[in-house]
C-alpha cells in the first residue's frame, strides 16, 4: 500500500497547473461553443454557473477541511488518523451533495430570479441548472475524491481523470451545439449533459484510482457511523475556510446583479473576460495548491519557518507570472474577444477590462497565494474576516459606486475588484509575515491527542 508521496513543489505543481488549466478549459470550451450558438445562451450559461459555485463552495467546507487535516496527518506521520479522515470526509460531502442537488433542481428558476434575467435568457439559464443541479452531488464526491488523492501526492493521477472528463464534456458540447453525426441541435441541454455525463465519469475513475493507490474502500458502515471527531474537526478549519470562498460567491452575486442592470452586453463581456482572465491566475492557483499541501505537511511536522520561506518563494513567481500574463492578453484582446462574438459593442466593453486586469491579477496572486497557505496551516478564521471586510465593504460598495452611480459601467467595477484583491493581498502578508498561524496548528505531534482517537473503521 503506498501512502505518501514525497515530492518537491514542481513534482507536486505541474500536475496541478495542467489538472486547473483542464477544468478552466471546461468552462471556456463551453462559453466558446455556447457563443457560436447565441450570445444569450453564453449570458445565461456564465450566470447559472455562479449560482452553481455557491453551492460548490459548500462542498468545499469538506474537501478543503480534509486535505489540510490530511495534509497534517501525514507530515506528523500519523498514517492512519489520515484514512479515516478521508473516509469520514467522503461521507459527509455525499450526504451535502444530495441535499443541494434536490434544492437546485427544485428552487432552480427562483435562484435565477435574483439576476433580472428575462426572455430566452431566462430559459437557457433554467435549462441548465436544472440539468447539471439534480447532479450536482457528483461534484460533491469528485472533489473529495480528488483531495484525498492530492493530500497524498498523487497529484498526476487526478490530472488523468480530469483530462479524460474534459475530453468527453469538449466532444459532447461540440455534438450538442453543432449537431454532428445527425444528431439535432441540442444547445443548452446538450451542453448541460455532456457535463453531467462527464463528471459521471470522472467520479468512477477516482473511486478506481483512490482504491488502486491508497487500497482506501469506502463501505456502508461508512455512510451511517461517522466519526463524530472527524466531523468536528473537518468542520472546524472547512467551514471558517471556505467562508470566504462563500462570501465571494455572493459578492459576485450582488455584482452581477449591478452588471445585469447596464444591459446584455454588458453581461456577455463580463463572462467573456472572466474566462479569458482565468488564463492569468491558472499558474498562481496551480503553484499556490502545490505550496498549500507542502506547507500543511510542514506545519504537521512542525516546520514552520521552511513553511514561511516556501510561501514568499511562491508569491513571488506567482505575481511576477500573473503580472506577466496579464499584459500579454491585453495585448492581443481584440482578437480574443473575437473568437468568443462578433458584436462589436461586446468587443468596446471587454478591452479596457483587459488592461485594468493588468492591475488587478498581481493582487488577486498575492491574495491566492498568502490566503491559502494561512489556511492549510490552521489559521482559517483571519482570511474569512479580512475577505468578508474586504468584499462587502469594498469590492461591491465601489462597484455600485463607481460602476453606477459614476457611471464608469464594468471598467469602474473592475477598479473595484482591484481595490478588494489588493486589499486582501496585503493584509495576508502581514498576517504571514507576523508568523501568529504557527499557533494555530490542527495537528500538534506524533502524540498528542493520539490515543484519544477512536477509529470508526479498519483500515482497508
Amino acid at each position: 500500500m503506498k501512502t505518501v508521496k514525497q515530492q518537491s513543489l514542481f513534482q507536486i505543481t505541474w500536475p496541478l497547473f495542467i489538472e486547473i488549466a483542464l477544468h478552466m478549459s471546461l468552462g471556456i470550451i463551453a462559453t466558446l461553443i455556447l457563443s457560436y450558438y447565441s450570445d444569450s445562451a453564453a449570458a445565461a450559461v456564465g450566470v447559472s454557473n455562479q449560482v452553481l459555485n455557491i453551492f460548490i463552495i459548500l462542498f468545499n467546507i469538506t474537501s478543503v477541511g480534509a486535505t489540510i487535516i490530511i495534509g497534517q496527518y501525514l507530515g506528523a506521520k500519523r498514517i492512519q488518523d489520515a484514512r479515516q479522515t478521508a473516509r469520514s470526509a467522503f461521507s459527509i460531502n455525499l450526504y451535502i451533495g444530495l441535499i443541494i442537488s434536490v434544492l437546485v433542481a427544485l428552487f432552480g428558476k427562483q435562484l435565477l430570479g435574483f439576476f433580472s434575467l428575462e426572455g430566452e435568457t431566462l430559459v437557457y439559464g433554467e435549462t441548465f441548472l436544472k440539468i447539471v443541479g439534480l447532479f450536482l452531488f457528483l461534484e460533491a464526491i469528485s472533489l473529495t475524491l480528488g483531495a484525498i488523492l492530492r493530500s497524498h501526492g498523487f497529484t498526476k493521477n487526478a490530472m488523468y481523470v480530469t483530462l479524460l472528463m474534459n475530453f468527453v464534456s469538449a466532444f459532447g458540447n461540440v455534438i450538442a451545439v453543432l449537431g454532428l453525426f445527425g444528431i439535432p441541435v441540442l444547445g443548452v441541454a446538450g451542453v448541460a449533459w455532456s457535463i453531467v455525463v462527464a463528471r459521471t465519469v470522472a467520479v468512477v475513475l477516482l473511486f478506481f484510482v483512490v482504491y488502486r493507490k491508497l487500497s482506501l474502500r469506502f463501505k456502508l458502515k461508512d455512510l451511517v457511523q461517522i466519526n463524530r471527531r472527524d466531523i468536528k474537526s473537518i468542520m472546524n478549519i472547512g467551514i471558517p475556510s471556505a467562508g470566504e470562498g462563500v462570501s465571494y460567491q455572493f459578492s459576485q452575486l450582488i455584482i452581477t446583479g449591478f452588471i445585469a442592470t447596464i444591459g446584455e452586453s454588458a453581461l456577455s463581456a463580463r463572462v467573456y473576460v472572466s474566462n479569458i482572465t482565468m488564463l492569468c491566475f491558472l499558474f498562481t492557483l496551480a503553484i499556490a495548491q502545490g505550496t498549500q499541501l507542502l506547507v500543511a505537511r510542514q506545519v504537521g511536522a512542525q516546520k514552520f519557518e521552511a513553511a514561511h520561506a516556501r510561501a514568499v518563494k511562491t508569491l513571488k513567481i506567482a505575481v511576477f507570472a500573473s503580472f506577466v500574463s496579464a499584459v500579454a492578453l491585453a495585448s492581443v484582446g481584440t482578437s480574443i474577444l473575437s473568437m468568443f462574438t462578433s458584436s462589436p459593442e461586446i468587443i468596446a466593453i471587454g478591452i479596457p477590462l483587459l488592461w485594468a486586469s493588468v492591475i488587478l491579477e498581481p493582487g488577486r496572486a498575492m491574495n491566492i497565494v498568502l490566503m491559502g497557505t494561512l489556511k492549510s496551516a490552521g489559521d482559517v478564521r483571519f482570511p474569512v474576516a479580512i475577505g468578508i471586510l474586504s468584499m462587502w465593504g469594498i469590492a461591491v460598495v465601489l462597484s455600485y459606486t463607481l460602476g453606477l452611480q459614476y457611471g464608469l459601467g464594468l471598467l469602474g467595477i473592475w477598479i473595484a475588484f482591484s481595490a478588494d484583491e489588493w486589499f486582501r493581498g496585503i493584509f495576508a502578508l502581514k498576517r504571514w509575515n507576523s508568523r501568529k498561524w504557527a499557533q494555530y496548528a490542527v495537528v500538534k505531534g506524533d502524540q498528542h491527542d493520539h490515543n484519544e482517537r477512536r477509529e470508526t473503521s479498519k483500515a482497508v
